[in-house]
């Protein structure tokens, strides 16, 4: 175990819509530390999002980004020789860690030209709550709610 939990590290707010949370994603986002690619990924993909859909886009990515984050996981735990896989409650900040990491990596795995492009789709889909991303939610939940018999095991 260790002995001291990292400090949180602070994040500067974005330069278009000043929000932390568009920071954190972009910082998922980027690949070989390109934080100005990424950032303009993120800004086109809204663009595209907000002609698309005629509404508010950073509201229809934080939908989107709720739409996305999971309430429990599964964990395997070795109890007696057996692996069990044991549901778990997620605390906040893993919730929005791994919605945000879901929604880039179905985004990335679309079919179409251009990561903008991509990422613009994945975020309308998932805010109307369809999409890879969303399904993937769901069969995490599904799994959870199999194993529930299991969640007294929990660690």
């Amino acid at each position: 175990m260790r002995k001291h939990k990292p400090k949180p590290r602070v994040l500067a707010p974005d330069a278009r819509y000043s929000d932390t949370m568009v920071t954190r994603f972009v910082n998922n986002l980027m690949w070989d530390g390109k934080k100005s690619v990424a950032f303009g990924i993120f800004y086109d993909a809204l663009d595209i999002v907000k002609s698309r859909t005629n509404e508010d886009e950073l509201q229809v990515w934080k939908k989107a980004l709720n739409n996305v984050m999971p309430q429990v996981e599964v964990r395997s735990r070795r109890i007696g020789g057996a692996t069990f896989q044991i549901p778990t409650e997620l605390p906040a900040n893993r919730k929005i860690a791994i919605g945000m990491k879901w929604l880039i990596k179905y985004a990335r795995a679309r079919s179409g030209k251009g990561m903008a492009e991509k990422l613009a789709a994945e975020v309308i889909a998932a805010s109307k709550g369809e999409g890879s991303a969303v399904k993937k939610r769901e069969d995490t939940h599904k799994m959870a709610e199999a194993n529930r018999a299991f969640a007294s095991y929990r660690g």
